[in-house]
């Protein structure tokens, strides 16, 4: 599995600081503390209630501008649910000394839901499916863009077979990608979708769906993408419940849904980061494909 990309640039709690102070931004001198550096950004908290995520490579840039774009539109649409996402309470355009855009957002209390779990999560999972069908409404014309999450599973199909055969994975999982393949197309004009809808970008507490978070890769296309999470997050209960809560989701949508699990589980596999939790939920959802197919088909070999 990879290590994890360097970052192409430096960020100190002075760096962060000194964007504060010339933001005149309230609360610049609250404390200041590195909260996480991910793959692309780095989440600095802000005092208790609040954080600064800055790009840490360059590769983030538009991420952070997509989500400048669009959370405002996104927080609106699930304000009826209650769920929230870190709609930018400042979004700041590049400028010296950082030559990036970066924002301050809300922190949220709770935990990731990849520490929670797989069966206390379904405690949530209706609530998330009332979420993601207020999402999962025609986007916007001025929407960014993915090459690949939310598109035709056909743009990864040439990857995924590479990645199949660089590693020993159950048959399961060819036959969950060759029927996803095999399905009919998103028939409908494309909607918003999260695009990175993994247990970890999932706040909980107390048994409760909080908050959404990390729209880098927010894009226009197939719902199918975010709502493989029905494999990603859920145990075989928490899925029959997220499944029944989403009957306006057709049958070939869980089918493509259940592809780009498979193809997620595997890329995780091969070509993950080197954190162990993420490790982990690749092999539990690859899992969970297993299952449901044993479930379907009893001679189901592995």
């Amino acid at each position: 599995m990879a290590d994890s990309p360097a970052a192409d640039v430096v960020i100190t709690e002075d760096l962060v600081r000194t964007l504060l102070r010339n933001a005149n931004l309230d609360g610049a001198e609250d404390p200041l503390a590195l909260a996480f550096a991910g793959w692309d950004n780095e989440m600095w908290r802000l005092g208790t209630t609040r954080a600064v995520r800055l790009p840490r490579r360059e590769i983030a840039v538009p991420l952070i501008s997509h989500e400048q774009l669009v959370l405002p539109r996104i927080a609106k649409l699930l304000r009826p649910t209650g769920v929230q996402v870190p709609e930018p309470l400042a979004a700041l355009p590049a400028s010296e000394p950082f030559a990036r855009p970066w924002s301050v957002v809300p922190w949220f209390a709770g935990s990731a839901a990849l520490h929670q779990p797989r069966a206390a999560r379904t405690a949530w999972a209706a609530h998330f499916a009332e979420a993601l069908a207020l999402l999962h409404v025609p986007a916007d014309d001025d929407a960014p863009l993915n090459p690949v999450r939310g598109q035709s599973l056909q743009t990864r199909d040439q990857a995924m077979r590479a990645r199949m055969a660089s590693a020993s994975f159950p048959a399961a999982i060819a036959h969950a990608w060759a029927d996803a393949l095999a399905a009919p197309a998103w028939p409908h004009v494309p909607v918003w979708v999260h695009g990175d809808l993994h247990p970890g970008n999932i706040v909980v507490g107390n048994d409760r769906l909080v908050a959404l978070v990390d729209f880098g890769d927010v894009t226009a296309g197939d719902p199918a993408y975010d709502l493989a999470a029905a494999w990603i997050v859920f145990d075989a209960d928490g899925r029959e419940e997220f499944i029944r809560a989403s009957p306006h989701v057709d049958d070939a949508t869980w089918v493509r849904a259940r592809g780009w699990a498979a193809a997620i589980a595997v890329t995780l596999t091969v070509a993950s980061d080197d954190r162990p939790d993420y490790a982990a939920l690749a092999t539990e959802t690859i899992g969970e494909i297993l299952i449901e197919k044993q479930a379907q088909d009893p001679s189901a070999t592995p």
